[in-house]
């Protein structure tokens, strides 16, 4: 499987390629909470999916990742949108350098899940902080929203096995609801779709691209809200 930590941080121009394959969730998200005029944050924001999707109507966003590479291309887009209420900051999902009771709204697409592995030791209590960092900065009447990975190459939910019980948690313990969709990839030519699966997801998915001739490659997301 290949190195994702080292994908975000060193090849973060060739991720964003391959997640610019995948239709936009505003929708997804507005439908959940409108994102008028709200102040915005980002967990996770990679290279901007969600923030570049939401800053043009937010009143405020405010994107934070591990990786400065991720952040850097984020930002390269935000300025050629014009756009200037944006910031962007490094930081751990575990002590969100925001203040109390300050934005209305928290995303985080395909990001959290790196905690809550039940292959790692501390993730049950990683989850709890990062729960407690979401519910400290929500302001009164706020959401938030939670994307993750529910199933690669497949048109119906399959979600990794080693987040079930993360998944589980959130909605036993923490109280979010939860639906599904699909974010499937729209490749330009099997030669591409090949070369991107490869290059994020691993020989076992890049091989079953090319046995099945896949330009389009499905895949499902799960998401889950907690409005508080």
């Amino acid at each position: 499987m290949p190195d994702h930590e080292h994908i975000y941080h060193s090849q973060a121009e060739t991720y964003d390629l391959l997640i610019s394959k995948q239709p936009s969730l505003y929708s997804v998200i507005d439908a959940i909470k409108p994102a008028a005029g709200l102040d915005i944050l980002d967990l996770g924001a990679g290279s901007g999916r969600l923030t570049c999707a939401l800053a043009p109507q937010a009143k405020s966003i405010l994107a934070l990742d591990e990786s400065q590479a991720m952040l850097d291309l984020t930002a390269h887009k935000l300025r050629a949108a014009g756009l200037r209420n944006w910031s962007t900051r490094v930081a751990d999902h575990r002590a969100l350098p925001v203040e109390d009771r300050s934005v209305d709204l928290v995303v985080s697409g395909w990001s959290i899940c790196y905690l809550g592995s039940s292959t790692l030791p501390n993730w049950q209590a990683d989850i709890r902080q990062v729960m407690a960092e979401i519910k400290r900065v929500l302001r009164p009447g706020g959401c938030a929203i939670i994307i993750e990975n529910y199933g690669t190459a497949s048109e119906t939910p399959d979600p990794p096995a080693f987040l079930l019980d993360y998944f589980a948690q959130l909605e036993k313990e923490y109280g979010f609801s939860s639906t599904w969709v699909r974010t499937d990839y729209g490749f330009d030519s099997l030669q591409e779709a090949e070369r991107l699966t490869r290059f994020f997801f691993g020989d076992a998915i890049a091989d079953r691209v090319v046995r099945e001739g896949w330009t389009r490659v499905p895949e499902c997301a799960g998401v889950w809200w907690l409005r508080v």
